[in-house]
C-alpha cells in the first residue's frame, strides 16, 4: 500500500471525483492552498485527511507538503484535483513499489480536453515524477511548476492517469495560464541569461524526460516560438488528427506561448519602478484622494 497527497486550490468541482477515484488506498492527504470556495468543506466528507498551507510556489508546496504531513506508508503518490488515478494504474503501483531497485517512478498522463483524449499534440506520453519513496524526492521551482530532485534510480510505469486541464471551464484555464506565462516568462529570462542547450541529451537523453527538458531549453531562444509551437504541435506531433479539439488545443498553447513572449519583453525592456518611486505615486493618490473627499 502506498499513501495518495491530493493537491488542491479552488477545486470544488473536482476534488469529490479526485477522492472517490484515490480511495483505493486507505492513506488519503487533501493538501489545500486556503481555498476560497467548497473544497474543504467536501472533502472534509470522507475519510480524509485535509490540511491547509498557504500556497508559495509549486515547488516550495511539495517541499513543505513531504516534510511537514507524515504520510502512513513508505511510499506516496501526488495526485493533483484535476487528475485520476485509475484501478489499473494503482495496480501497477502496487506492484512496483516491491522493487527494490528504484526510489520512484515517472508515470505519463492523458490530457483531456472538450470530452476528447488529445493523444497526438500533448507529446504523449509526456511523464511526471508521481509515485516515489518518501524522504528520496523533492522538488524545486521551474516555471510556474516545478522539477524533481531524486536520490536514486528510478523508472517509468506503464499506466497513465487521465488529466481534465479544463474540467472548470475555458475561463478558468485563462485564468491560470495568465498567472503561469508570469513565472514562465521569469524562468525564460533566467534561462536565457544564466542557461544552456544540453544538444546531448536534445538528441541522445536516455529518456523522455531528459530529451523534452532539452527541447525546452532550445525553444526557449528560437525566434517566433508561438508560431514555430502551433506547427510543431499541430504538424509534426500530429495534433490535426486530435479533431477540433486539437486544433483548439494547439491554438491555446500558441497563445500561451505568445503571452510568454510578451511578459518577457516586459520585463526585459520596460522600466521597473524603484520603492521610491512607487511609494511618492501612493503619496500622490493619498493626495488627490483627500482632495476629492474634500470637495464632496
Amino acid at each position: 500500500m502506498f499513501s495518495i497527497y491530493i493537491l488542491t486550490y479552488n477545486e470544488e468541482l473536482d476534488i469529490a471525483p479526485c477522492i472517490e477515484s484515490a480511495m483505493l488506498s486507505d492513506d488519503i492527504i487533501v493538501v489545500d492552498s486556503c481555498s476560497s470556495d467548497r473544497t474543504v468543506e467536501i472533502a472534509s466528507r470522507y475519510p480524509v485527511r485535509v490540511v491547509q498551507h498557504a500556497f508559495e510556489s509549486h515547488g516550495r508546496q511539495r517541499t513543505w507538503m513531504l516534510e511537514s504531513i507524515l504520510p502512513k506508508y513508505g511510499w506516496v503518490y501526488i495526485l493533483e484535483a484535476d487528475e485520476r488515478m485509475t484501478p489499473e494504474l494503482f495496480a501497477e503501483c502496487t506492484q512496483s513499489i516491491g522493487n527494490p531497485d528504484y526510489i520512484g517512478y515517472y508515470v505519463a498522463e492523458r490530457v483531456m480536453f472538450m470530452n476528447r483524449w488529445i493523444r497526438y499534440s500533448t507529446q504523449y506520453p509526456r511523464y511526471q515524477m508521481r509515485l516515489f519513496r518518501h524522504g528520496k524526492v523533492w522538488f524545486t521551482d521551474y516555471g510556474h511548476t516545478e522539477r524533481e530532485v531524486c536520490d536514486g534510480a528510478t523508472s517509468f510505469l506503464k499506466e497513465t492517469y487521465p488529466h481534465y486541464t479544463c474540467s472548470k471551464g475555458l475561463s478558468r484555464w485563462i485564468e491560470k495560464h495568465n498567472r503561469y506565462s508570469t513565472d514562465e516568462a521569469k524562468e525564460t529570462v533566467h534561462q536565457l541569461e544564466n542557461g544552456t542547450v544540453v544538444w546531448r541529451d536534445l538528441f541522445f537523453g536516455k529518456t523522455e524526460v531528459e530529451r523534452r527538458r532539452a527541447l525546452k531549453d532550445l525553444s526557449l531562444r528560437l525566434p517566433a516560438r508561438p508560431f514555430l509551437r502551433f506547427l510543431y504541435m499541430y504538424f509534426l506531433l500530429g495534433g490535426c488528427l486530435d479533431g477540433r479539439a486539437g486544433m483548439a488545443w494547439c491554438t491555446l498553447q500558441a497563445f500561451y506561448e505568445y503571452l510568454i513572449l510578451l511578459k518577457v519583453w516586459e520585463m526585459q525592456y520596460l522600466p521597473t519602478p524603484t520603492l521610491e518611486e512607487t511609494l511618492s505615486q501612493s503619496d500622490k493618490s493619498k493626495v488627490v484622494a483627500t482632495q476629492i473627499a474634500g470637495e464632496g
